[in-house]
């Protein structure tokens, strides 16, 4: 419930974050550089959490970094799950030659680090929103993939799929009605979990420069802003990092809690 709590607290702020941040989240103030946050020294009501180095406000950067952080999120699970759900039962449900293509084709991507294979794809295409959430759907796939297929061989020598075979249901309606059906509930924890990972690859990434590029916001790149003033100016760097932990946090408690109510052996 904690967890469902965070979630939906996040989203709310993702959602109305432009009735919600006080100021502008990219238009500087050159006058209100690097103020600390409103109950230490030298700061100011005006200013919950304090600014950056550009004068800008970093609660108002926070509630606009939570939209980006839950857009990519969502949608790069949308894509990574629904090509490696596809592909975990059709490897399952046909096997053989089928089977053995596609594994290789997963084993051929878990070979190489995620990250390393995006950063290289990265560094060929120009980052922007749009190709960071295609290029992290396109290689978390394989995760889905293989636990999918784990289901479906267990699946499709239960009795009720070999009765459908056996009056002659086409595969296609065997795997709509028979097979997928019966996978969601670990479809659906995965990809909760899934979530979390891929809101920290993002923030990974653009901390390294290479994912969400400014003037957009998001909670990597205010940590790259804020690496060089830790010493000095904490604020800059250390509520980002609290906002991360926080949510995904939240993500996991909540996959951990759907995992429980849908797992029927529970």
């Amino acid at each position: 419930m904690v967890g469902l709590f965070i979630l939906i607290s996040v989203t709310l702020i993702a959602i109305f974050a432009d009735f919600i941040a006080p100021y502008s989240p990219t238009e500087p103030q050159l006058s209100d550089i690097l103020v600390p946050p409103s109950w230490q020294e030298g700061g100011t009501s005006a200013y919950l959490l304090g600014t950056d180095n550009l004068g800008r406000d970093v609660f108002s950067r926070l509630i606009y970094g939570t939209r980006v952080s839950l857009i990519v999120g969502v949608l790069s699970v949308v894509v990574a799950g629904f090509i490696g759900l596809i592909i975990g039962v059709v490897s399952a449900y046909f096997g053989k030659w089928v089977d053995q293509i596609l594994m290789r084709i997963v084993d051929a991507f878990l070979s190489i680090p995620s990250i390393l294979f995006i950063m290289v794809i990265l560094t060929i295409f120009s980052p922007s929103l749009t190709v960071l959430i295609i290029v992290i759907g396109l290689t978390t796939w394989v995760n889905y993939a293989r636990i999918i297929r784990g289901e479906v061989l267990s699946l499709k020598e239960r009795e009720f799929v070999k009765a459908s075979q056996t009056i002659g249901t086409s595969h296609l309606t065997i795997i709509r009605k028979n097979l997928i059906p019966n996978v969601m509930s670990t479809f659906i924890v995965i990809s909760t979990l899934s979530v979390a990972t891929t809101i920290i690859l993002e923030a990974s990434l653009s901390f390294l420069g290479l994912g969400i590029q400014p003037p957009d916001i998001s909670w990597g790149g205010m940590l790259n802003d804020g690496r060089d003033y830790l010493a000095t100016h904490w604020w800059m760097g250390t509520f980002p990092g609290i906002a991360i932990t926080i949510t995904v946090l939240g993500i996991i408690f909540l996959g951990d809690w759907l995992r429980d109510v849908l797992d029927p052996r529970l």
